[in-house]
């Protein structure tokens, strides 16, 4: 993949682009092809405002996987009581009909008075799946981007995107795709570093496969780890997001045989960032009450955990925000 830029808005796919994707074969090649062709997904969009200079040096940091994020502004107020530092989103749509066409990214860091890089995990060629085309006022996408971002009170020095396969995991029929979300894209991380007392921090924001197996994830996890290193090294590091752990196919709702938590280790990370208990609850797109799950996770080095919890993701009103809560923890 050619070297990642970093632009305040993304050049959206035309209709020649789009036209060619879909009448390309659904192979790894010909996806690897469109890749190198729609110019967003080696971008980092940043934008916001910042309301402080530097991180303090104890930080509060929040992952958590929005679902689509239907509601920005509900979610934000829903995190503004915690006052984070530091927000790791994932699943964050931006010209999507099921969202209201909206940048959902853009419209939580105005609420909370945050800054914001965010990156392109995929483009979706339709609406989405049939609980989701309930919200879904037009027929079409307005822009179609579907990612990852981190918010952050503090501005964002440098930043990044790391992709962790190519090879179109729902695009490739070979893969398995689903023929009812066609996606140009896959599993990626946004990373930034940001200044905070006593040094720099590197932050990031990463959702691996749910459609693979222990083995596949663990790949993707090395392949983060790598980049992270390159563009970070020696520095403090906090990832947190979407790890899908034990999201096995056909799911086994266990976690604890992933191969990635002994392989971060020996890189000198640790989990103790993350709060015991399952991360997944029924939603309104999700409104499935058997998927009691432990999918979200935070992995730090160089850095020390101070406290860790699980924020439910049900907002003041009882309106389920998405089908995962929220990992919250300090450190410092």
């Amino acid at each position: 993949m050619p070297a990642i830029t970093v632009a305040d808005a993304l050049p959206n796919v035309t209709k020649a682009q789009r036209d060619r994707l879909l009448d390309a074969p659904r192979t790894a090649e010909a996806h690897r092809a469109m890749m190198l062709d729609v110019p967003a997904m080696r971008m980092v969009q940043t934008g916001g405002a910042p309301s402080i200079s530097v991180l303090p040096g104890s930080v509060t940091a929040v992952a958590w996987n929005l679902e689509r994020c239907l509601f920005p502004e509900e979610s934000a107020a829903h995190l503004a009581i915690h006052s984070p530092d530091v927000v790791l989103l994932s699943e964050m749509d931006h010209g999507m009909a099921r969202t209201g066409q909206r940048h959902t990214t853009a419209a939580m860091a105005e609420a909370l008075g945050m800054t914001y890089a965010y990156g392109v995990e995929f483009y979706e060629m339709d609406l989405g799946g049939p609980t989701e085309r309930s919200f879904c006022k037009d027929d079409f996408n307005a822009i179609g981007w579907h990612g990852n971002a981190i918010l952050s009170k503090a501005p964002l020095s440098r930043v990044t995107l790391i992709r962790l396969d190519d090879h179109g995991h729902w695009y490739s029929k070979a893969a398995g795709a689903d023929p009812e979300q066609p996606r140009l894209g896959g599993r990626m991380a946004v990373a930034a570093v940001i200044e905070r007392e006593g040094g720099p921090l590197c932050v990031v924001s990463t959702h691996l496969e749910s459609n693979a197996d222990s083995a596949h994830r663990a790949t993707q996890m090395e392949i983060l780890l790598n980049g992270v290193d390159h563009f970070a090294p020696d520095m403090p590091v906090l990832i947190g997001g979407d790890l899908n752990t034990g999201n096995d196919a056909p799911p086994q709702f266990d976690w604890r045989d992933e191969a990635l938590f002994p392989l971060a280790e020996a890189r000198g990370y640790s989990w103790a960032f993350t709060a015991e208990g399952p991360t997944t609850r029924p939603s309104l797109i999700t409104p499935h009450p058997e998927r009691v799950m432990k999918l979200d996770w935070f992995a730090g080095r160089g850095v020390s955990p101070i406290a860790q919890s699980v924020l439910p993701s049900i907002s003041s009103s009882g309106t389920p925000l998405s089908d995962h809560d929220a990992v919250v923890c300090r450190f410092r």
